[in-house]
């Protein structure tokens, strides 16, 4: 079950999100140019990755900015790419950084506080990512949310609102971190919980000064303006029938 896509779409041009995928990119780009020398490779994680056992604060930031491999990359710019032009809308440029860079710093707190013992980086922005996805999901709790649903060969995009899929996620990340200890499978659980949790604690204030659950009884938990609607393309494979 993964996410590929909302019906919420923004209303104004979501600057502080490309500009963080650029980065991203960027920075990922410039870790394969090390590839070939494991010496630097390997001295570039130990400045910037988030290690516990060490804890520089510097790394709680340029951490977020780090990636392992193609699939870690793609995976966390497509959540962003979903759920960061809406919550950009709703706090601004500015306070949408930051707001973003402090779900990250808090997410690495949380799962140092797990294993504060380990030798073993931490990197990616799924951290900074899930306080986006926890703040998306207090303000727009019935946006509809495309999942590609993948079974063997079975494959189906459904519409799923989003406090389902995001809460499912929640669900999976409190699971798996209460039943594998520190980052065990090279995941960092409490690290995405620990975001989430510090996006629904930043974006509460919002929330409460438009009515708390008066607000969502207004807006039935969906962005005030229509759906995005999206058009299937039909396969170009004929159709092959059977002989009588």
């Amino acid at each position: 079950m993964f996410p590929i896509r909302d019906h919420n779409p923004s209303l104004g041009t979501p600057y502080v999100t490309y500009a963080l995928v650029a980065a991203n990119v960027v920075v990922f780009i410039y870790m394969l140019s090390l590839a070939g020398n494991p010496f630097a490779l390997e001295s570039f994680y130990v400045q910037f990755a988030l290690i516990p056992s060490i804890a520089d604060p510097l790394t709680f930031l340029t951490s977020q900015f780090l990636h392992a491999g193609f699939l870690h990359l793609g995976g966390n710019m497509l959540f962003l790419w979903i759920f960061g032009d809406n919550l950009e809308d709703e706090l601004g440029h500015l306070p949408f950084l930051g707001f973003y860079l402090a779900g990250g710093i808090v997410a690495g707190l949380a799962q140092n506080m797990t294993e504060p013992l380990s030798d073993v980086p931490m990197v990616g922005a799924s951290g900074a990512i899930a306080a986006v996805m926890g703040g998306y999901l207090l303000l727009f709790p019935r946006a509809r949310i495309d999942v590609l649903i993948i079974i063997v060969i079975f494959f189906r995009i459904i519409p799923i609102p989003a406090w389902v899929v995001l809460g499912i996620w929640f669900a999976l990340q409190m699971f798996s971190g209460l039943s594998m200890p520190g980052a065990e499978g090279g995941v960092a659980y409490w690290a995405h919980a620990g975001g989430f949790l510090a996006g629904l604690a930043l974006v509460a204030p919002m929330w409460w000064r438009r009515g708390g659950p008066d607000f969502w009884r207004r807006t039935a938990g969906r962005p005030p303006h229509a759906d995005a609607q999206y058009r299937y393309v039909a396969t170009s494979v004929p159709r092959v029938r059977r002989r009588r």
